[in-house]
């Protein structure tokens, strides 16, 4: 590949030092690189508390690698493109030796001045940071700037607002880069391509044809040691609020005029819109939470959430939340949207099954059962793949028809070359793709819609269903279901 395609950027990691840095950040930049989508015009700087020299930051890189990847060839040639610039958040002066540095390495990497502020951080020192940039004179370069958020965007709608506003004054929208890691995932952004390149299926995606949509993200993980900033956040607000409102409205919307950023985000807005808000008072109609009780999973005995550490004995943070999601739009009216999250769940799944509506008449009717829907399954994780569920005669039955199951699987791939969320979304910031990101108008809402519900919760207005590790929840979200007469899929 010609270098000059090359995206060249200096990449500045506040929070260099913690373990999103060392996990996904460090192997992700690696991959890049061995899969030549980056060049060596680029440079890493690693900005922390700790007072460490670049040797020691590069041995810190070293290990995340080998500890990632099978095999890491070049490595010394890798981690030399790689800074440490101990580092004050609130303090002037370290963003003026900041600035130094990378005018620096602008020369030595002929990165020509483009920047990538990455942070990995405490969320109540982003406006701090954004603004010192801006004031500190780091945004005025020839080059572009670009400004990488991790969640959780505030914990409620003016919390949202004020630190939308701090960042604003430094940044505008446009550099904005909000990532929600489930939209670099492979299937996700598959979702797209089978709704809109197959005329198998963008007919059939109304409801006329469609009886429910069903999308569940579960872990078989506790909290583990984040009791403490779990206990402020909740499933609700960790996971509904962003990840699972994402898959939905990339679900919903309407086909885009065009595969760009904003016609696809001007889409995805447009469902956000069309939700049905839930009242107050309605909160138990339409939303039911759980809390993980001790239990057993693969002979594994298990606490419950108020065991943990860090966990108030008492606590009333719902580790699990299914809701009935209404879209109230020509396409949509009349089609539930289920979804459900949960820690401590049977299996590690993250899966949407379309629920087509049955036929009008039932022709193979046999010994008073129903015949089963057919259903398109994605499977996003762990097994990434398509599953559609036809109903057909097997050989030797009589007459008599049986769910088959047609599979699309990616499993075939090595795993090792599938990219990470990650890396996809760090090159596309690096390219100034930002469809894949969440736009301000896309999280406001998304708030907007999940505030009422915590609202509810926190005067007690809907009780908390316990439910047992290693189960996949509460009774009361199949009970939820069942009212309109469907079911949970499996998601094994």
């Amino acid at each position: 590949m010609n270098t000059q395609q090359h995206p060249k950027s200096v990449i500045v990691i506040f929070g260099a030092t913690g373990d999103l840095a060392k996990r996904k950040l460090f192997p992700s930049i690696y991959r890049l690189v061995q899969n030549e989508k980056i060049g060596s015009e680029f440079a890493v700087v690693g900005v922390g508390r700790r007072p460490w020299t670049n040797d020691e930051f590069r041995n810190n890189v070293t290990d995340s690698i080998q500890s990632s990847t099978k095999e890491s060839k070049n490595l010394e040639e890798f981690t030399s493109h790689f800074y440490y610039h101990p580092f004050d958040v609130t303090n002037p002066s370290s963003y003026l030796e900041l600035n130094d540095l990378l005018g620096n390495l602008d020369g030595t990497y002929q990165t020509e001045g483009n920047r990538i502020f990455y942070l990995a951080m405490a969320p109540e020192f982003f406006g701090t940071i954004a603004q010192n940039l801006k004031k500190q004179g780091l945004t005025e370069t020839n080059g572009w700037s670009r400004l990488v958020i991790e969640k959780p965007f505030g914990h409620d709608l003016p919390s949202a607002r004020k630190l939308n506003q701090e960042i604003r004054e430094a940044f505008n929208e446009e550099q904005i880069y909000r990532i929600d890691h489930y939209l670099g995932k492979e299937m996700v952004q598959n979702i797209e391509v089978i709704r809109f390149a197959n005329a198998l299926f963008e007919p059939l995606w109304n409801n006329r044809y469609i009886s429910n949509i069903q999308v569940t993200s579960s872990e078989v993980l506790g909290v583990e040691d984040r009791g403490r900033y779990y206990e402020n956040s909740g499933a609700l607000r960790d996971m509904v609020q962003n990840h699972m409102l994402q898959m939905v409205a990339l679900l919903a919307m309407e086909p885009p005029i065009k595969l760009t950023t904003d016609e696809i985000r001007s889409e995805k807005v447009k469902v956000l819109r069309a939700l049905r808000p839930v009242k107050e008072d309605e909160v138990s109609n339409y939303f039911v939470r759980g809390q993980y009780a001790n239990g057993e999973l693969d002979g594994k005995q298990l606490v419950g959430y108020r065991e943990e550490n860090n966990v108030d004995p008492e606590s009333q943070t719902e580790t699990y939340v299914a809701g009935k999601l209404l879209i109230d739009n020509f396409r949509w009216a009349g089609v539930p949207f289920y979804i459900r999250t949960g820690k401590r769940l049977a299996a590690k799944s993250t899966k949407i099954v379309v629920q087509f509506k049955d036929i009008p008449m039932n022709l193979y009717y046999k010994k008073g059962e129903t015949l089963p829907p057919n259903l398109l399954v994605i499977n996003i994780q762990p097994d990434e793949g398509i599953t559609l569920q036809l109903n057909a005669k097997k050989d030797g039955d009589a007459g008599d028809s049986n769910p088959v199951q047609l599979d699309l699987s990616n499993d075939f791939h090595d795993g090792i070359n599938t990219p990470e969320a990650y890396e996809k979304l760090l090159y596309d910031c690096m390219r100034g793709d930002a469809t894949n990101f969440t736009h301000w108008d896309e999280v406001a809402l998304s708030w907007s819609f999940v505030d009422p519900i915590s609202e509810a919760w926190s005067k007690g207005k809907a009780a908390i269903a316990s439910y047992a590790s290693g189960s996949m929840g509460p009774k009361e979200a199949d009970d939820m279901l069942a009212e309109d007469g469907n079911q949970w899929w499996p998601v094994k």
